[in-house]
């Protein structure tokens, strides 16, 4: 797992064996989350085609459909990849930062 890309502090995009992730900050004031997310083919499309401009509106329908909240109804609520590739997710983030990057 590499970072590809970063856009403080809302999202890190994540590659994987040609395999995309969105990991985004989510902060509704009392509290704050991170929604890990593998993206899904149509998501794939609209990034190659809109590249980051993509990426920050996905950040910010991720954070308003809140899909930590129990009866969310967020399309995302199902995809959230934390617990199976977070540890993964903070070693990138880790050799990332050793590497002296700390944005784009």
């Amino acid at each position: 797992m590499k970072v590809v890309d970063h856009a403080p502090p809302v999202w890190f995009l994540f590659e994987e064996s040609d395999t995309l992730y969105f990991d985004t900050a989510c902060d509704h004031g009392a509290f704050g989350y991170s929604w890990l997310i593998e993206l899904n083919e149509d998501e794939r499309r609209r990034f190659k085609e809109q590249g980051r401009f993509f990426l920050d509106w996905l950040a910010q329908d991720i954070h308003n459909s809140v899909p930590i909240v129990e009866r969310s109804l967020s399309p995302y609520k199902e995809r959230n990849r934390d617990q199976e590739l977070g540890e993964k997710v903070m070693e990138a983030v880790k050799a990332w930062r050793s590497r002296g990057t700390s944005s784009r």
